[in-house]
C-alpha cells in the first residue's frame, strides 16, 4: 500500500530533515512532521503539518488518530550522545521511545511502520562473519550504548511482528552514512593525519551515500517494495588501509594490547570519553551484504561503499576541508 498519510519522528534530524524534504514534493501525501527540536518558520515546507513532541510522549498516539495516519516512519533516536547525555536518556529514548511509537501505531491502526536501524545491531564481534546477511543473529554490544540498543529495539519489533501481524514493518539496518555535510565520530577517524589501524584487522566500512538512504526510504513508503528486514549499504566495503590510500595517507598501525592500554589511560585520566571498548568498533565493524536489499526490496543504491567514500571527500574538499 502506497503511503498517503505519513507521520516522521525525529523529523529534525538529519535523515529526518532529508526525508521531509522529499515527502514535500509529493503533492498527494500528507505528512506530518513530529520532533523535540522546533522548526523555524522559514525551514519549513509548505503543505506539511510541524508539531513540537518527544517520541516518548504519551501524546503520540493521539495525534496519529487526530490525523488518520496509515504509515509512520520511526527516525528518532541518539546517534551520537551529546555531552550531558547519559545511558539512561539514551535507552529511554531510543528503547522506551520506540516502545511508545510501536505501542501507538497498535492501538491507532497504523498500517505500515517504517524504522531505521542499524548494522551496529549485530554488534561488534571478534566471529562476525567476513559479510552479514539478515539471517545472521542480531547480538548488539552491551559496552555500546547504541548497538545494544538497537538490538534490544529490534527483538521488540520481532515480537511485534509475531503477535500483530497486521502491522507492516520495514526495518532498515543502514552502514555507515556518507554525505556531503556528514560530520560525526567516524568522520573524525579519517581526519586524522594517519589513520588507526589494528594489527592484524582490515577494519572494512560499509558505506551508504545519504541520498542512497533516503531513496531507501521513498522506495518504502512507494507500495512497491515487500515488508521486511534489510542491510541498506552500497555495494562493496573499504578497509582501513583503502581508506588512508585513497586519502593520501599512511595508516598508523597499533598492535591490539597497546591500544587497548591507552584507551583505558585515556579514560581514566578524563582526557577521552573512549575507552577499551573501543577497540572492538575499531575491529569488528559489521559489513554488510546488501543481496536482499537489491533483490527482494527492489532498492539498488546509486553509489557503491567506494563511491560514496569518494564522494564525501570531493564534498569536502569543494567546501576548504580537506581531509
Amino acid at each position: 500500500m502506497r503511503a498517503q498519510r505519513i507521520l516522521v519522528t525525529g523529523a529534525g534530524g538529519f535523515l529526518g530533515r532529508g526525508l521531509v524534504a522529499a515527502l514535500a514534493q509529493r503533492p498527494d501525501t500528507f505528512v506530518v512532521a513530529t520532533d523535540v527540536r522546533a522548526v523555524e518558520p522559514e525551514r519549513q515546507h509548505a503543505g506539511l503539518v510541524y508539531r513540537l513532541l518527544d517520541v516518548r510522549d504519551q501524546g503520540l498516539g493521539g495525534v496519529l488518530a487526530e490525523h488518520r495516519i496509515d504509515t509512520v516512519v520511526h527516525l528518532a533516536s541518539i546517534v551520537t550522545p551529546g555531552k550531558g547525555s547519559s545511558r539512561e536518556l539514551e535507552y529511554a529514548v531510543d528503547v522506551g521511545g520506540t516502545r511508545n511509537v510501536l505501542t501507538a501505531c497498535l492501538a491507532h491502526g497504523v498500517k505500515h511502520l517504517v524504522v531505521s536501524s542499524s548494522g551496529a545491531a549485530y554488534g561488534y564481534h571478534a566471529d562476525n562473519p567476513a559479510w552479514l546477511t539478515e539471517d545472521h543473529p542480531l547480538r548488539g554490544h552491551e559496552a555500546f550504548a547504541y548497538a545494544h540498543h538497537k538490538r534490544l529495539v529490534e527483538e521488540m519489533l520481532a515480537e511485534a511482528r509475531r503477535n500483530h501481524p497486521a502491522l507492516a514493518q520495514t526495518v532498515l539496518r543502514i552502514g555507515t552514512i556518507l554525505g556531503e555535510h556528514v560530520d560525526n565520530q567516524i568522520t573524525a577517524l579519517f581526519e586524522k593525519p594517519r589513520p588507526i589501524a589494528i594489527a592484524g584487522s582490515d577494519s572494512p566500512f560499509v558505506f551508504i551515500w545519504d541520498e542512497d538512504v533516503i531513496g531507501a526510504l521513498l522506495h518504502a513508503l512507494s507500495g512497491d517494495a515487500p515488508a521486511g528486514c534489510f542491510n541498506l549499504a552500497g555495494d562493496g566495503a573499504l578497509s582501513i588501509h583503502d581508506i588512508a590510500k585513497r586519502l593520501g595517507k599512511r595508516t598508523r598501525v597499533f598492535p591490539a594490547g597497546l591500544l587497548r592500554a591507552a584507551l583505558a589511560i585515556g579514560r581514566a585520566l578524563g582526557v577521552s570519553r573512549y575507552g577499551p571498548e573501543q577497540l572492538d568498533f575499531l575491529r569488528y565493524r559489521p559489513v554488510l551484504h546488501n543481496s536482499l536489499l537489491k533483490n527482494r526490496f527492489g532498492y539498488v543504491p546509486k553509489k557503491t561503499s567506494a563511491q560514496a567514500f569518494d564522494a564525501f571527500v570531493a564534498a569536502r574538499r569543494a567546501q576548504g576541508r580537506p581531509l
